[in-house]
């Protein structure tokens, strides 16, 4: 895969997300807890920027972003406009750094060990993808139970690849 492909998915899918951000009709309903759910809507979209902004922002790009993973499980009641501000600066960085990947930084080991490994950059990112992929699922899930009347966001669109 190259990184123009890794590129294409990453901001299709951090797009999608701000749609469905935004599709949420009140900023209330982006925090609405669910029972059986472990996180809302704005929970998850923090943490995918945030994720994105450190991996690729930071890890690989140099950019001066600190992670505040905190913050990310533990804010509540933001503004819609503003969690779709922080996923415009993840797509940013993702414009950014990906198509600028090597194919020797794509063998060769993250930087960062993870779980006790050092995984090939190439497959870190693919699961950087997948975990967007999955988070943005739950998110589309979330929206449709707290708003069923919310319409469709538009995910996994393939015209956007």
């Amino acid at each position: 895969m190259s990184p123009d492909d890794l590129c294409a998915v990453m901001v299709r899918d951090l797009r999608a997300l701000a749609r469905e951000v935004s599709a949420y009709p009140t900023d209330a309903a982006l925090w609405q807890e669910m029972p059986g759910i472990a996180n809302s809507g704005g929970t998850l979209a923090l943490h995918l920027a945030g994720n994105v902004r450190h991996f690729l922002g930071a890890v690989l790009g140099g950019s001066a972003y600190v992670r505040d993973r905190e913050r990310e499980f533990g804010a509540r009641g933001i503004a819609r406009a503003e969690v779709v501000a922080e996923l415009e600066h993840a797509i940013v960085e993702a414009e950014r750094v990906i198509p600028a990947i090597s194919a020797a930084t794509l063998a060769a080991p993250f930087p960062v060990e993870l779980a006790g490994r050092r995984l090939p950059t190439a497959r870190f990112l693919m699961h950087l993808c997948a975990h967007l992929a999955y988070h943005l699922g739950q998110v589309d899930y979330h929206r449709r139970i707290v708003a069923p009347s919310s319409g469709t966001a538009g995910t996994m669109s393939l015209t956007e690849l």
